[in-house]
């Protein structure tokens, strides 16, 4: 019995000598950095990453990366060679890679290291779809959407007019200057070729006068320039206090499917790229409510109209939608004007 159970040992033996060296990449849970690593078996390895690692052997564990799914001594030998591994002690869990999707969101405290790391990785990248994810990456880590003044981010303000001493005056004046432009159709462009076609000077008039009501609320209201304005109360702006813009949809749907958001406060970049955003007219102002408004005013006199309906139409977020280019609809809308809400109470006539 001794003899036989002495043989067993030294076969054992033997064998752990003739296996083969199994190397991997192990690394563990709070660093990025793996090592190369070899072993006969999930025993051997939890000794030598536990040493190297600094951590704990008692109560260690080995996951998979990729999924978080523990190693056995069965699953350790069917590895293939350089397995990316991570080293856990007692008490630790790891769920996969996205655990760093995790940790990369919250970037606070790191944000120097990871721009580091991709402008590394950039440069000696050769896949442009690798590139351009490194790329986006970068523009959306490169956020300095905590200053304000210009003197603490003069690149952001490169190519932007020295009378503009802040970031939230400048995105104020960006709205306003695509709603004035919006009026500039509507009382300049629009109806002045539908005024052309008219032969009644009365008419004519009507049509002046509503443009200019319009016009003069408009100012009132400063152009609206407070949607994209981050220091304006949450109730008039499109932006969180922190400048973070989401498109809400194309015209036809509740909210945005793909989730863009984008921050233009951030940097010159996303302060560039936010002008291809629209704010576009659920119901379409040249095909719709302008020849509305039109239709109203051939029978009805301009203080028989609602104009405060046409108002909100054409120019407030009661029906204009922030939208990124891609949810952008050019097609016909094919959404009407409310007849109901076209004239003032107890002054329609033949509806």
């Amino acid at each position: 019995m001794f003899l036989h159970n002495g043989l067993h040992r030294r076969k054992g033996a033997m064998f752990g000598l003739f296996r083969k060296n199994k190397p991997v990449k192990i690394r563990s849970l709070n660093e990025t950095t793996k090592h190369g690593v070899a072993a006969t078996s999930l025993k051997e390895l939890l000794k030598k990453g536990s040493k190297l690692l600094q951590v704990p052997l008692v109560g260690s564990h080995i996951c998979l990366y990729e999924d978080g799914t523990e190693l056995s001594e069965d699953y350790f030998r069917s590895l293939p060679d350089n397995a990316e591994l991570v080293l856990l002690a007692m008490g630790e869990r790891w769920s996969g890679f996205v655990c760093d999707i995790s940790r990369l969101l919250d970037t606070d405290r790191n944000s120097d290291l990871l721009i580091d790391a991709a402008k590394g990785l950039l440069s000696d990248e050769k896949s442009p779809k690798r590139r351009k994810l490194l790329g986006e990456l970068l523009l959306h880590l490169k956020d300095s959407s905590e200053t304000e003044n210009r003197e603490d981010d003069e690149d952001w303000f490169q190519g932007i007019d020295v009378r503009f001493k802040t970031k939230s005056a400048y995105m104020k004046y960006n709205c306003e200057s695509r709603i004035r432009g919006y009026m500039k159709e509507f009382a300049y462009s629009q109806v002045d070729s539908y005024a052309q076609t008219i032969q009644k000077p009365k008419l004519k008039a009507e049509y002046k006068k509503t443009a200019e009501s319009l016009v003069m609320q408009l100012k009132s209201d400063k152009y609206n320039g407070c949607y994209f304005n981050r220091t304006e109360k949450e109730l008039n702006r499109l932006c969180t206090k922190d400048g973070w813009f989401s498109c809400q949809g194309a015209f036809d749907q509740d909210e945005c499917i793909s989730l863009h958001s984008i921050n233009p406060y951030g940097n010159r970049e996303s302060r560039i790229l936010f002008s291809t955003w629209n704010l576009d007219h659920r119901i379409e102002k040249k095909r719709t409510v302008i020849p509305a408004l039109v239709e109203a005013l051939q029978n009805h006199k301009s203080s028989n109209i609602n104009l405060d309906y046409f108002y909100k139409l054409l120019f407030t977020r009661e029906n204009l939608k922030l939208v990124h280019i891609v949810c952008h609809k050019k097609s016909a809308h094919d959404l009407l004007c409310d007849k109901r809400n076209m004239y003032k109470w107890g002054k329609r006539k033949g509806l």
